[in-house]
């Protein structure tokens, strides 16, 4: 269980501390956050200056996660605790082509080290997947004309399976990068589905902005009911804000991590880009079925200590028939 513990202590903290805390915390942060040298661009526009403004998002940070309910939508909500978390984190740069960049965050804690999320960035992308609800993800085509000059971000869980996906156009007016998402529907986070059930997904808007000590993750967050039969009803907004402030620490712990498990987690994305280039998936475990994920770290920290592709592939062959299953479309909201 000790791969799962730094993930929980990160995204399970509510309430973790005084506002005056968490101010003096940030500012310690910032404070000693390393600048950039220079910025990913001017003024100037277009798909070179597109991508160094995503590949900027790579390095080592210290990252404060904060999320606050901030207008409620029915009657007799009353709104939650706020969720404040920090952590050091590592992006790696997975992949680097002319129109595709492939970034992955990596968590460590201590002795602990964890494979959190995984960010995909495709120019002018025709098809993404969309996440339907009810752990269906499904193909969304798009248009030359809703495409043109667009970046779709996928983003994936820890496990590496789908989460969500947008496209949005990245905007360098007056030297700053900052890239704003379409809508997007998405499952609920561990921070909310280890500790509630009231309602069942997440309507977002997302915004990345590159920033002289890091970069940032705005969150425009509705948290939606949805039941059968019924109208999805928007329970409460929330607002997300994780930032991202660069350290001179390159984490070479975490580095050689992903170095010892890196063809492991190459076979596991190749299974997923497979099963869901072939069409709608649905996962047989629910949001908050936590196994499968802590079978895939496990498996990961088994291949680390014994490194065998083949019975990597064998496992993989099990796990897929048993998390994944293939559908038929069902209409998008």
């Amino acid at each position: 269980m000790k791969t799962w513990t730094l993930l929980s202590a990160v995204v399970v903290c509510v309430g973790c501390a005084a506002t005056s805390s968490v101010h003096q915390t940030r500012q310690t942060t910032l404070g000693s956050g390393v600048l950039r040298d220079v910025m990913p661009c001017g003024v100037e526009e277009g798909l070179e200056c597109d991508r160094r403004a995503i590949l900027a998002m790579a390095g080592s940070y210290r990252v404060h996660f904060h999320f606050e309910e901030t207008v409620l939508l029915q009657p007799g909500y009353s709104p939650r605790p706020t969720k404040d978390s920090d952590a050091t984190e590592l992006v790696l740069v997975v992949s680097d082509e002319p129109q595709r960049i492939e970034l992955q965050h990596i968590l460590m804690g201590g002795p602990h080290i964890i494979k959190h999320w995984r960010q995909v960035w495709e120019y002018e992308a025709p098809t993404h997947f969309v996440f339907a609800g009810d752990q269906r993800f499904e193909p969304k085509a798009r248009t030359e004309e809703e495409r043109r000059g667009t970046w779709t971000q996928s983003v994936y869980e820890v496990s590496d399976a789908p989460r969500y996906a947008g496209l949005g156009k990245w905007n360098h007016r007056y030297g700053v990068s900052t890239w704003t998402s379409e809508r997007t529907w998405r499952p609920l986070p561990r921070r909310e589905y280890t500790t509630r059930s009231d309602y069942q997904l997440l309507n977002v808007e997302n915004r990345h902005t590159v920033t002289p000590l890091g970069w940032t993750h705005e969150q425009d967050n509705t948290k939606v009911i949805r039941s059968e039969g019924a109208r999805d009803l928007p329970l409460v907004r929330e607002f997300g804000f994780n930032e991202y402030v660069r350290i001179a620490d390159p984490l070479p712990k975490v580095q050689s991590y992903w170095e010892q498990t890196a063809p492991f987690w190459a076979a596991v994305r190749a299974r997923w880009q497979a099963r869901l280039s072939a069409g709608p998936v649905k996962l047989s475990y629910p949001v908050n079925e936590e196994k499968k994920v802590l079978e895939v770290l496990l498996r990961a920290e088994l291949f680390r200590k014994s490194p065998d592709l083949e019975a990597t592939n064998t496992w993989l062959d099990e796990m897929f028939a048993g998390a994944v299953v293939s559908e038929t479309p069902a209409d998008v909201p």
